[in-house]
């Protein structure tokens, strides 16, 4: 401890001589810091100094931006005696940030952000999933280092012994602040800097790291319009639709409706339309077949590369993503405690069933606490299937989906609308050969590394096509009527450019509208916020305020200016659109099927539970404790350890994901 004081008395001489030649309080220093933490920032998330620094050199002007913003931040020092504290403190904050988000790069797609910290709890129960044991040791002797040195300069560090000068040093922050929100708005005027991001990834990439993180914390929601009021809203509607929605819901009862399925496809896209590529077949025949023969087109999604949730919040509620802020999911912010009228809180209103379905972690997205506030009866995610294949990458194939919509359809009297989601085709896509003796091969590719990392993915949605096919095969057998919309939710991760895309936009995909009944082909380009009210318009369903709205304003001037402004009522506003009427959450249900215990058999010393529908994601649990279990069968499960006798009639199955969430438990 000695040996440390002495240390830091070391450090103070040195700060004492420098701040006599006035070099540490000036702002020019502070300026060249905040650069070289911008270098640093910027070299973790791309995990290259020579790329930093080539981003430096080509975005001269965002980079200054956000050296600006971090500038802004460490002038707050000069209004301090321990200057230097402040400033090593900030600068650390600047700098745990940055690293955290290039670590976070290497183990997932997307970027650090405010939601991150939101969800510290839930981070560091997962740390064991991302680091090895000595990692995590390491990481807790860096951080008690860390913090130990916090202490040490705090009380051993320099401290300015002349008065601080606080109204000159104020006014030269307030000016520093203000110059910084000049620049910062200027930036987004000019385009310099974007301020929505299809890719939450490439929207760190392309305009830097502490802009990027700054946006997705300060921008979020839709913007309140001008002239907000109720007059304003109702005003949208000038044919008197809102008047007429009660009358409308009563015909569409008696209309002969069909079943109406959505089947959101990971990362599908028409690799033909790729130009760098060449592969040595056709790899998706079948969904090709499709769009010759029913009604399809391009499909403009908001997402690249990732983001799969936006496109899916676009599909079910009608409501662009681009009103929200850049890199903003609504799934992670306002729909978490909010309902949001959707397709199918509409359908519900004539009758249907509502069923989610995705062969994924149920919590992804908060999707088994959103889906309730848009309307759906139940949410079978993958810890409610059996039977489960996986990619070479780990992903569930989605040809376990074809059981799952079949038994959708089948388990209600009604008729049903089944909204899926798969993931077959998901990233991070392999930068070498893992598929030896691949259905289809790329012959063309911009470099070795793309080579594999296409061949992976066409071989992904090869199958993925192969899906499609079993799955419209077993629809067509179906004895009531159906409707299958199938598209694409983004582009792959794949670095692609627009020069690359047949289509000239990182932002199209491709949707299909089959039938078993004969609807009539009818080609056109849709954005995903379109789809649903489209495919209900050719159904004759005329239900809800956007479904009704897309229907007959979609060719209005101030069409989509007047759905920000509707959107902005109904989950920001007083929801005059509405005139009273309120959407409750649904009583959903994880899984199709109830899991159930019949009776707990005690054969020696092991206690077995008999029930149905079990998983292998299927536990016993005691007061809300995870136990030891063994997954036998869908009706048979063991425990593995001791209980209390006296407890047996408090034991429990409940559905527990890969990262110990409950996700439901047995009555």
């Amino acid at each position: 401890m000695r040996t440390l004081f002495q240390g830091a008395d070391k450090i103070k001489d040195i700060y004492r001589r420098l701040a006599q030649k006035k070099y540490v309080n000036s702002l020019t220093v502070t300026a060249v810091i905040a650069l070289l933490i911008n270098l640093i920032i910027e070299t973790a998330a791309r995990h290259s100094l020579v790329q930093a620094l080539v981003f430096a050199f080509t975005s001269p002007l965002v980079f200054l931006i956000n050296a600006c913003i971090i500038f802004a931040t460490l002038s707050i020092a000069c209004l301090f005696k321990r200057r230097a504290f402040v400033l090593s403190f900030i600068s650390f904050v600047w700098l745990l940030l940055g690293i955290a988000n290039g670590v976070i790069l290497l183990k997932r797609m997307t970027p650090f952000t405010i939601n991150d910290l939101t969800m510290l709890e839930d981070g560091f129960s997962i740390l064991p999933t991302y680091l090895t044991n000595f990692e995590i040791v390491l990481l807790a002797i860096a951080a008690v280092a860390v913090i130990a040195g916090f202490v040490l300069l705090f009380i051993k560090g320099p401290k300015k012994r002349e008065k601080i000068k606080y109204k000159r040093n104020i006014a030269a922050v307030i000016v520093i602040m203000l110059g910084t929100v000049g620049v910062f708005n200027l930036g987004i005027a000019t385009g310099v800097v974007d301020t929505f991001f299809g890719n939450l990834a490439m929207g760190y990439r392309d305009n830097g790291v502490p802009y990027s993180f700054i946006s997705t914390w300060l921008d979020t929601g839709i913007d309140k319009p001008k002239n907000y009021s109720k007059d304003e809203i109702l005003g949208i509607y000038k044919h008197g639709e809102l008047e007429n929605m009660d009358k409308a819901v009563e015909q569409a009862k008696t209309e002969d409706t069909p079943n109406i399925i959505f089947l959101q496809l990971e990362s599908f896209i028409d690799p033909q339309l790729v130009n760098s590529i060449e592969c040595s077949e056709d790899p998706i025949p079948n969904f090709r077949n499709l769009m010759k023969n029913y009604s399809s087109g391009y499909f403009t999604v908001p997402a690249v590369g990732a983001g799969t949730a936006n496109t899916e919040f676009e599909s079910i509620t009608g409501m662009s993503a681009k009103f929200f802020g850049p890199g903003e999911y609504p799934y992670k912010s306002v729909l978490l405690d909010k309902t949001f009228e959707s397709i199918p809180y509409d359908l519900k209103e004539i009758g249907y069933s509502t069923h989610v379905i995705h062969n994924h972690r149920g919590v992804f997205y908060n999707r088994n606490q959103v889906f309730k506030n848009l309307g759906f009866d139940d949410f079978t995610s993958i810890e409610y299937m059996n039977d489960i294949e996986k990619t070479p990458k780990n992903w569930a194939k989605d040809s376990i989906l074809t059981d799952q919509i079949m038994t959708a359809l089948n388990i209600t009297d009604s008729k049903d609308y089944i909204y899926t989601i798969s993931v077959e085709g998901h990233g991070k896509y392999p930068t070498e050969q893992i598929i030896q003796n691949p259905e289809i091969e790329v012959t063309k590719a911009p470099s070795e590394e793309k080579k594999w990392q296409y061949e992976y993915y066409v071989n992904m949605i090869h199958s993925m096509d192969k899906f499609v096919k079993e799955l419209t095969d077993s629809l067509s057998q179906f004895d009531e009527d159906v409707v299958l919309v199938m598209y694409g939710d983004h582009l792959p991760a794949l670095d692609m450019t627009e020069d690359e895309m047949e289509s000239g936009s990182l932002y199209n995909t491709q949707y299909v509208i089959w039938s078993n009944f004969g609807m009539t082909k009818e080609d056109k380009d849709l954005y995903a916020y379109q789809i649903g009210a489209e495919v209900l318009d050719r159904l004759g369903i005329h239900e809800g305020t956007l479904v009704t709205y897309h229907q007959n304003y979609s060719d209005s001037k101030s069409y989509k200016k007047n759905l920000r402004a509707l959107g902005y009522d109904m989950l920001y506003g007083k929801q005059y659109v509405y005139q009273g009427k309120v959407w409750q959450p649904t009583d959903m249900q994880m899984g199709m099927k109830k899991i159930s215990i019949d009776k707990i058999v005690q054969i020696g010393e092991k206690r077995y539970i008999k029930g149905h529908n079990f998983t292998q994601y299927s536990y016993v649990t005691l007061d809300g404790v995870k136990l030891d279990t063994t997954y036998l069968s869908p009706t048979l499960l063991a425990l593995e350890e001791d209980v209390d006798p006296e407890a047996s009639d408090r034991l429990k199955v409940s559905q527990i994901e890969k990262y110990d969430e409950i996700l439901s438990t047995t009555e």
